[in-house]
Formats: structure tokens, sequence, C-alpha cells
């Protein structure tokens, strides 16, 4: 398998396309705006008029779009994914959607003749830059071991981890466990601060420790800096979290943690912070200690 197409150049997409385009596979891009497109088309990739041209003569297809109804819109109807794939294709979406959505395309895959994999992404913007990414797998092991060279291009961390939606569920639990662990984080350094500890020094010396993270690597300094340029915004964030409680809810599963997070972080939202790096917890912590 050669032609890649990867269908959403965002702050994910385009880095991940490029890895691709680096390992040596011959990559179309497309996004619904041009100027994406023609970022990448100056990495060394092929620009694409529409999603039936991205879907058409690629082997594997990757989807990398914000939410649900993205991802469904990309994939049905006339000018979409599963109309226009050829058969056998395999389509890997790497968006961060709901399990039970992900279960519902991945059957309707199969019948239009395409192998489904529901394969969100951690690490963020730098993991994908990076080439870096944790991928977990939802699918068939076959499947999983087809797309093994194009996903090892693109991450680190590569698990299969159950039949279609497993993916999305596993990705469910880790926003969980990020954004709580972002809000611990922000407490902390608010904390130091008040204290006129040297913060630098505190979160090398935390780092080191049982309260180590990759959390705390890549968002301890964002916070020192008063930096929330976006790796992963805030709206986003607050969008998986929605899914966290509503999937959490359905299974009767009582997360009393994830549900006060996913309020601090629905808060900033609607503030208008959501065009924030998901470290933008931060704010609210100092705002509601009086500090800045």
């Amino acid at each position: 398998m050669t032609n890649v197409s990867v269908i959403g150049l965002g702050i994910m997409g385009l880095p991940m396309a490029t890895n691709l385009v680096d390992a040596g596979f011959s990559v179309t891009g497309y996004n619904r705006s041009q100027p994406k497109i023609d970022e990448f088309v100056a990495q060394g990739g092929s620009g694409a008029a529409s999603v039936a041209e991205a879907a058409r003569d690629a082997d594997v297809i990757i989807t990398m779009v914000p939410d649900s109804p993205d991802v469904e819109a990309v994939v049905t109807g006339d000018d979409g994914v599963f109309a226009n794939a050829k058969p056998g294709a395999l389509w890997i979406d790497a968006s961060t959607i709901r399990p039970d959505v992900a279960k519902q395309l991945s059957d309707d895959a199969r019948a239009a003749g395409i192998r489904p994999l529901d394969a969100p992404v951690s690490g963020g913007e730098q993991g994908a830059i990076d080439g870096v990414l944790s991928i977990m797998i939802g699918g068939e092991k076959a499947d999983v071991d087809d797309a093994q060279n194009v996903l090892n291009a693109v991450g680190k961390t590569i698990v299969h981890v159950g039949p279609s939606g497993s993916g999305q569920t596993v990705k469910a639990a880790n926003q969980l466990i990020v954004a709580a662990n972002i809000q611990a984080l922000a407490e902390a350094v608010v904390f130091l601060e008040a204290y006129g500890v040297d913060t630098e020094a505190g979160l090398t010396v935390l780092g080191g420790g049982l309260a180590g993270s990759k959390v705390l690597d890549q968002k301890g300094q964002k916070m020192l800096d008063r930096n929330f340029d976006p790796g992963f915004r805030l709206t986003l964030h607050n969008k998986d979290l929605g899914i966290v409680t509503a999937a959490a809810r359905e299974a009767n599963v009582s997360i009393p943690l994830g549900a006060t997070v996913a309020q601090l972080v629905g808060n900033l939202v609607a503030q208008g912070d959501g065009g924030l790096d998901h470290s933008g917890l931060f704010t609210q912590v100092a705002r509601s200690s009086g500090r800045k």
C-alpha cells in the first residue's frame, strides 16, 4: 500500500500527512480551506479538490476532523469516502468521536466494501510533529496488521485494543486522565507561585518523581510562560469530555473528578476561551486564586 490520503489538515492532520510523505508514501491531502492544502503541497504532498478525489485512488484513507458530525459528513453521501473509495481500501479514522458513532460508521464502511479502523491518537501537536503519537485502535486485527507501516510513520505506541469502537472508548479514557492531570498541574503551579518557590526548579524535581507525567513535561512550561497558544484547543477537549461523561452515564460508571473537570473546561469555553490550549485551565485556577 503506497497511496495514502489524509482528509483534514489541521493542527494534527498536517504534520501527520507530512510525516507520511517523509516516510516515502505517495500522499494526497484534502482540507476544507485551501491554504492548508497549499501548505501541504509545499511540503511535498499532493492536493485534492474534494473528498471524493482524495478517496478515489487511495489504498489508505485517514480522516482527522474535529467531531462526530464532521466524520459523518466526510464519509457519507455521494461525495463521501464510502461512495468513492475503491473496494478493500483501509479507512483509518484518527478523529476523536463518540464510540457508538464509530461503531455504526464501521458497520457502514464494511457494507460499502471498505475496511474500517477507529484509531484516535494522543500526544498533541508536538507528538504529531515528531511522529510519536500513541494510537489506540479498534477494528479487525488483520486490518490493523495491514495498516502497520502507515501507522508506524505517524506513531510510536500503536496498540490494537479491541473491536470497532474500542479505540474511541480508550481515547475517551485518555482525555479524562489528561484533563484531570492538567487541572492538578495548574493548581500545583499556582500553589508553588503563591509561596515564592522557584517554579522551574520545582517542576523539574516533581517531574522526576511520582508526580511526573507527559502532561507536566509538555504543559508545565506553558503555564509558567502564560503561553496558551493552541496545541489542542479547550473547545475540542470540552467536546471530548462531553463524550466521556455521556459514555460513563450509559455504562453506569461514576466519574466525580471527571465531571468536575468537565464543568471547569465547559466554563472556560462558555467564557470565550475555547481557542486557548487546554493548558489554559491554568487561567481559571489563577483567577479564582486572585492571581494573574
